[in-house]
C-alpha cells in the first residue's frame, strides 16, 4: 500500500509543496514543530533512509542542503535536520527552523491561511 508521502507525490493528497525535482519533493509538515517545518522526501518509496540506492540518497541530501540554505536565508533561522524513521514508512528528512519559540516535540496549530503564506514565502524557484 502506498505511503501517505507517495500519495502526496502522486497528487492524490494535497500538500503545501515548496520544491520538486526528478527524485525529490519538499512540502510543509502539517504538524509543524516550527513555522517553516519542511519534509524532504525521495520520490522512491523506501522505508529506511539508509536503504535508498546511492543515487536517490545523494539526491535527497543535495535537496536537504539546498533547501536548508534557502530556508535559512528566507527565515533568518538556523535549520535543524531530523531523521526519525518511525513516523511514516517512507524515508524523509525534517528541516526545522529554530526560532526563539521552538521547543522540542511541541507542534503548532496553524490555519490554512498561515500554511499558504509560509508556503508562498518558502517556495523555491
Amino acid at each position: 500500500m502506498p505511503s501517505i508521502f507517495t500519495k502526496i507525490i502522486n497528487d492524490e493528497i494535497p500538500s503545501y509543496k515548496i520544491y520538486e525535482d526528478d527524485r525529490t519533493i519538499a512540502f510543509l509538515d502539517i504538524h509543524p514543530e516550527s513555522k517553516g517545518h519542511v519534509l524532504v522526501v525521495p520520490k522512491l518509496e523506501v522505508d529506511k533512509i539508509y536503504d535508498l540506492p546511492d543515487e536517490d540518497y545523494n539526491a535527497l541530501m543535495q535537496t536537504v542542503k539546498k533547501l536548508s540554505k534557502h530556508l535559512e536565508q528566507k527565515l533568518g533561522a538556523r535549520i535543524l535536520w531530523k531523521v526519525v524513521g518511525t513516523d511514516v514508512p517512507h524515508a524523509h528528512v525534517h528541516l526545522m527552523p529554530l526560532d526563539e519559540k521552538w521547543q522540542y516535540g511541541r507542534t503548532l496549530d496553524l490555519t490554512p491561511t498561515e500554511f499558504e503564506a509560509i508556503c508562498a514565502k518558502l517556495k523555491y524557484n
